[in-house]
This record gives C-alpha cells, structure tokens and sequence, in this order.
C-alpha cells in the first residue's frame, strides 16, 4: 500500500472532533486558480471549489490512474513547510471507480502531522515539500485495484498576522519560542481582574469564528495564583485541540471571548472562576486562568448528504 494511502485511510479515525466540556478545552485564502492539467498518458481530474470547503471532482468513471503523483491546484502564500514542523492538513478522498468517498475532515476537523516521512508517508511528505501554508494539492495513487484521489488543504499550524499591541500593566506578558509556544508571565503582587479580559495578541486574516463552529486551537492556560501551566498543547505528541464553539460546550470565558475573533489570531483571555470553573468540582473552580489561543481553523461542519428519495409516480 502506498504510504500516503495508509494516511488517509488511517486518519478517519484520528481526524474525529474532540468536543470538550466544561471541564478543560484540550480534554477538548487564496482564490481558486486554474484547474490542473493532465499529462497525455494520464486521464483529466479537475478539482474545483474554494478555500475552507470540501472540494469537488470531477473525472471520467472509473478513473484509471496511469502515473501515480500530484498536482498544486493552487499556491499557499504563507509560511514554507518545513522538516519537522507541524503541519495542519484537510483531507478529502474519493474513490475513483465511483466516487465514493473515503475521507472528508471538513465534517469533522483538520488533522495535525509532523513534516516527515514517517508521520506523512514518503509520498505526501513529497508533495507538500517546499510548498506554503494556504496551498490546495491534489495527489493520485492506486492500491490494490482502487484509484484513491486525494486532495489536501494545507492549514496554519500557529498564528500569523498583524501584532496587536503588547498586554498593559497589570496583566500577563507573552513570550513565544521559534515554534509560536507561548510562555506566559504573571504580574507579580497584583490581584486577578474580576471581570474577563480578551486580549488579541496576533490579528489574523481570516474570517472571523462564529457560534456553532468546530475550531482548532493551539493554546496554553496558567493559573494566575502561581503561574503554572495547567494545560498545554504545545507539548510534543499533543495535536491542536478542535470544538463547538458559542453553544455552551465550552467555559464561558472561551465562547465569549473567542467569537467574532479571526482565524489566524493569537488571543489571551484571562478567564475569572465566574467565566470559568465555578460551582464545578474542577481543581480549578476558584482560579483565574489565563489562556493563550492560537485559531488555527474555524468551519461549519459538512452535514453528512441525505440519501436521494425516491419519486413516486
């Protein structure tokens, strides 16, 4: 089987939603340029659609595939991926003897990997190598008789944009590492704010996160009274931590402070028990938390298509 095939056969299982509770979030464009064009030896796959949405296909039934290899259907503009950087990716696959499909995050969230071989298979890893965050590829390979058509989003794996203005005194400093993990120092002597705080650190392009969305974050969260980290997913081995957002599935310090934000955006909130874990039996219930959050994503979910009714005659 051929090593990207087993990525997107196997992410179907880690591509699900982690729709966090009240309890703690991580136990939580570009426009479309010309369609791609097809060598003489290998038959026309047209991929249409725009940025953010499944894409759709379009080819002759049943597709043969001739030469296996892929195809940038439109540039990134961001960052270069690089070895060993995270790497945000959406999946969308079809069979393409019927075009039944076989992988689709847009249902459910985008899937984080690490830019090597080993966690992307020799044949993604190809692909998305030297290209920018922002970029569509379409790739075809076929195993055991099945012609698999994949097509990838490469999503931002930190925030990007335009630097908001520094954190005023009396509240938490931000320091990023090479990767964009924060560190977060609190203000020595100084009493928590009693009413929540929304900080955008990095104001990103993208649009702006509505209620009922499933976002996909990057954050670190500190309790104010000593400045540990509580939670992180910036560790290794943690993936970005993707949910609901604006219907009550979250505390109310995150649905309040991170709607109308844009993707893209690095925001700290600092979140006091009233907007966090009050009247929980959470370790946290009487704490001030700060978060910092970087929105990598934010989609509608794809509802999953109705089968067809039958007309009667």
């Amino acid at each position: 089987m051929s090593s990207w095939v087993r990525v997107i056969v196997g992410a179907l299982a880690a591509a699900a939603v982690t729709v966090t509770t009240a309890c703690a979030p991580a136990s939580l464009p570009v426009d479309v340029g010309p369609a791609p064009t097809s060598s003489a030896s290998q038959a026309p796959l047209q991929v249409t659609g725009s940025a953010g949405a499944p894409p759709q296909l379009e080819y002759k039934k049943p597709f043969s595939v001739v030469q296996t290899g892929s195809r940038t259907v439109w540039p990134g503009t961001g960052d270069v991926l690089e070895r060993d950087d995270p790497v945000l990716l959406n999946l969308y696959a079809e069979d393409g003897r019927d075009g039944t499909e076989l992988q689709n995050t847009f249902r459910t969230a985008p899937v984080a990997y690490t830019m090597t071989e080993k966690s992307l298979g020799n044949h993604l890893f190809e692909a998305l190598e030297g290209n920018r965050t922002g970029a569509r590829l379409s790739l075809m390979d076929e195993q055991d008789g099945v012609p698999v058509l994949l097509v990838v989003d490469v999503l931002p794996a930190r925030a990007s944009g335009e630097e908001g203005e520094p954190p005023g005194e009396g509240l938490p400093q931000v320091q990023l590492d090479d990767l964009g993990a924060p560190t977060v120092r609190i203000p020595g002597d100084v009493e928590p704010p009693s009413e929540l705080v929304v900080h955008p650190l990095v104001r990103g392009t993208g649009p702006q996160v509505r209620a009922g969305q499933i976002v996909t974050v990057e954050f670190t969260a500190v309790r104010w009274s000593d400045g540990g980290v509580v939670d992180t997913t910036w560790t290794e081995g943690s993936p970005p931590q993707s949910a609901e957002i604006g219907i009550g599935r979250l505390v109310e310090g995150w649905d309040q402070g991170l709607l109308e934000q844009t993707v893209g955006s690095q925001v700290m909130l600092v979140v006091p028990p009233q907007d966090g874990y009050a009247n929980t039996k959470s370790r946290l219930a009487g704490e001030t938390v700060v978060y910092v959050v970087d929105i990598l994503d934010a989609h509608k979910a794809v509802a999953e298509e109705e089968p067809e009714k039958k007309k009667e005659g």
